[in-house]
């Protein structure tokens, strides 16, 4: 269904015009180029990914990178796009096999790694709407994979390299950084571990420079932050995500009208309040991470973290959900109370997704294959953590 879904698609060309960029504009133009509203605001790391993707893309049509040819939709750039998520998303394929392999049980980490590779989020998101989400899970899922083996420095490393693909993977970090610190970079009795500080530290700065060092040279940072944070947008969204953001939108309509009839004026620093929830609002978890840097207390924190990203981030995509849905898979069967905390969220998630997809066809698809991957998961691993 993915090969040929063709006939069903919605096709944003964000990522056309990405490639038009890296592939038709130096470097030193990437991030102030505006012939079109698809600006590009990823972190270098995927705009050289572009770049890598340009070049086979301008062999096979070289309309694909022709900036000036915004509105262009062909076959050419369907197959193609779609081609490379297939690809890009065997980097999640090989996360999960490992999973597997080195999981205590086995058949129901089966059950968890398949779901996730065949995710209803991951077939709308991805091999509908042409992204790359897949690709960059599959590089959470082995940072987080090197965690449960242990290797705390490769599990760094990676999220590192991560946060340089996309930026709202740095919701994340607080648990990465306590986990870290507490159980790599400190020893249990609370003494630092200069020689595995000093590793984790310079291999994090050198991603970060390999990363922003032409833009640093150019004198582009600010500019390049401008795109990667553009607070300018506003609070929400054009798709809302269904968080505390809007219900509290809901309320400032009612509000501002009462403020009109009474003539009074009202301004908030609404950036900061949000950055104030989501801290608070994970803390808690993070304390008890500090206090009990196990793996498991590492996945639950990761799971928190992106679930108050979720409900108080600024300008949250619809897609943030997978923050949550993807870590907590991996707990699914742990505890009952994960189990149902995972049912939920998982129904309550890729419900969410659904108005991304708004053609009859294309709701059609959806809904039957969100009902069907649901059926083939619940069924097995209900019995699993049941039994």
């Amino acid at each position: 269904m993915q090969l040929d879904a063709s006939s069903c698609y919605c096709f944003p060309p964000i990522h056309r015009n990405w490639l038009a960029i890296t592939h038709s504009l130096p470097i030193s133009q990437w991030y102030y180029d505006t012939s079109s509203q698809w600006t590009l605001d990823y972190p270098p790391f995927f705009a050289y990914f572009e770049k890598i993707l340009s070049i086979p893309a301008s062999v096979i049509d070289p309309k694909i990178v022709d900036l000036n040819n915004l509105n262009y939709d062909s076959w050419s750039i369907i197959l193609f796009q779609r081609t490379t998520v297939i690809i890009t998303e065997l980097v999640l394929g090989a996360a999960l096999l490992k999973f597997i392999r080195g999981a205590v049980d086995q058949p129901t980490q089966r059950i968890i790694s398949a779901s996730l590779f065949l995710h209803p989020g991951f077939l709308i998101i991805d091999h509908i709407h042409f992204q790359y989400n897949g690709f960059m899970f599959g590089i959470l899922l082995w940072s987080i994979l090197m965690a449960r083996n242990g290797n705390k420095l490769a599990s760094g490393i990676l999220f590192a390299v991560l946060l340089n693909f996309k930026h709202i993977y740095m919701y994340l970090a607080p648990a990465y950084f306590i986990y870290l610190l507490r159980s790599f970079c400190l020893s249990p009795s609370g003494q630092i571990e200069i020689k595995n500080f000093l590793a984790l530290a310079n291999a994090v700065i050198a991603i970060f420079i390999a990363s922003l060092a032409p833009f640093a040279l150019m004198g582009q940072i600010h500019q390049l932050m401008s795109r990667l944070f553009p607070f300018t947008r506003g609070l929400n969204h054009a798709y809302w995500a269904p968080n505390a953001w809007a219900l509290i939108t809901a309320a400032d309509r009612v509000l501002l009208k009462y403020a009109k009839s009474t003539g009074q004026n009202f301004h908030i620093n609404m950036a900061a309040v949000a950055y104030f929830y989501n801290n608070d609002s994970s803390a808690i978890v993070l304390i008890k991470l500090w206090f009990h840097p196990t793996y498991k207390s590492f996945l639950t924190a990761l799971t928190l973290c992106g679930y108050s990203s979720y409900l108080f981030g600024w300008h949250v995509h619809e897609k943030a959900v997978l923050l949550i849905l993807v870590p907590l898979s991996l707990l699914a069967a742990e505890r009952h109370a994960y189990f149902r905390t995972f049912v939920i969220a998982t129904v309550a998630g890729v419900f969410s997704l659904f108005p991304l997809l708004f053609t009859p066809a294309e709701s059609v698809i959806e809904v039957i294959y969100s009902i069907v991957w649901f059926a083939l998961l619940y069924i097995p691993l209900s019995k699993r953590v049941y039994e």
